[in-house]
């Protein structure tokens, strides 16, 4: 499918600008699923260099003190709760091991950001709303 909008995402640690409420910053909170099971500390946050809007928590488990830690990217939109110390996610954590991997090759291009979008069931952000997805999408977001 060709895409109309390329949308550029840059991790916030990387860009040079911050979040406007200190507070509303989760990057090291822990993770918690559906279940309220811990997947992994918030490494980092993914945003739009266009909109300067936060897109995806960029999540790091397993591994011991960062190393052989694996990233996941999973849309804000799964956000379901925040607290001082953690950030819960409405998503299993068995839905989030499938979820389609990370690779630094690819991690710019728009159609990875689709696939994660439409694997777990959301609308990509950069899509123009009424359009229907290219293939089918999950029937939940479990």
């Amino acid at each position: 499918m060709p895409h109309d909008i390329t949308a550029i995402l840059v991790k916030l640690g990387d860009s040079g600008q911050t979040i406007a409420a200190a507070e509303q910053d989760v990057r090291g909170r822990h993770v918690l699923d559906a279940d309220g099971d811990d997947l992994g500390k918030v490494d980092d946050l993914l945003i739009d260099r266009e909109e300067h809007k936060v897109r995806f928590l960029r999540v790091e488990h397993g591994g011991v003190l960062g190393i052989g830690a694996t990233a996941t990217f999973i849309p804000v939109e799964a956000v379901s709760d925040v607290t001082d110390d953690t950030v819960r996610v409405d998503l299993t954590r068995q839905k989030i091991e499938r979820a389609p991997t990370y690779d630094p090759e690819v991690v710019e291009e728009t159609g990875y950001y689709e696939d994660v979008y439409w694997y777990y069931g959301y609308a990509p952000f950069f899509n123009p709303s009424g359009v229907a997805p290219p293939h089918p999408v999950p029937p939940t977001r479990r």
